[in-house]
């Protein structure tokens, strides 16, 4: 399951001309993007990612929850040997997982607009050393056509492994271009909030909505492009700006 970056080589067989998909338009994150969590339905059939936003929120797409949900931070993060030992002796694990009621989810919701935007308040504050992203400033605006944005994933690697995961969160860079009308996930989504990216060979596959897309090291977007039978390209994103408000008054008010 790669952050579902799918290269499509065209082998010109001479007989055959076959198509063939080769897994090629993503590396691993490494150290990059650990403020990356999993989102996963308790009863199945959901999984999606997020961002940690501090140590007690969670920001992801709407569609990736609305069921009681398992979200698992940190199990990517890479620590040094030393740090797992004193965690194991103290008794203390490293990796954290939280089971979330639908009460702690909190969809943004507008009349007859789907913003598929998320925030999901944890039961209890995660550790502070755990990285977390960071909200664009106030007037923010999209990056602009031909921007490159940052995004990554845990989705399938192709569109018929969408029950299989990497063991690894992959990373990629995409475009920001324009949005067609077709383009949109499904039609009652605001055409005045996503924002849409197209680089070859670089897709969206069934698990990697809700993931972050990051500009200049800031979150900017979250994917809510979530393919059945086949991944996306372009890949269609919310855009954050618009609804940092509505971010700080949620988190103020249920905290």
């Amino acid at each position: 399951m790669k952050s579902c970056f799918v290269l499509i080589l065209v082998l010109a067989g001479a007989a055959a001309g076959a198509i063939e998909k080769r897994v090629l338009g993503s590396k691993s994150c490494g150290k990059e993007r650990q403020y990356h969590v999993e989102i996963e339905a308790v009863q199945g059939g959901k999984a999606c990612g997020g961002a940690l936003l501090n140590p007690r929120w969670v920001i992801t797409a709407a569609h990736c929850a609305g069921q009681t949900v398992k979200v698992k931070i940190a199990f990517h993060l890479e620590m040094s040997f030393l740090k797992k030992a004193k965690a194991f002796f103290k008794n203390k694990p490293i990796k954290k997982e939280q089971v979330i009621d639908v009460k702690q989810q909190f969809p943004r919701k507008e009349e007859d607009n789907s913003h598929d935007l998320m925030l999901i308040k944890l039961n209890e504050d995660v550790s502070p050393k755990f990285p977390t992203i960071q909200l664009p400033a106030a007037e923010c605006t999209k990056p602009a056509l031909k921007q490159q944005v940052q995004i990554g994933g845990w989705g399938a690697k192709k569109a018929d492994m969408k029950n299989k995961k990497t063991k690894k969160l992959m990373c990629s860079t995409t475009m920001i271009g324009d949005c067609g009308e077709n383009d949109k996930p499904d039609k009652d989504y605001n055409s005045d909030d996503i924002m849409c990216a197209f680089k070859p060979g670089v897709e969206s596959c069934h698990g990697d909505a809700g993931t972050a897309v990051e500009y200049n090291d800031i979150l900017y977007g979250i994917i809510v492009s979530e393919p059945i039978d086949k991944c996306a390209n372009p890949i269609v994103m919310v855009d954050i700006c618009p609804h940092l408000k509505w971010i700080e008054d949620t988190m103020r008010s249920a905290n």
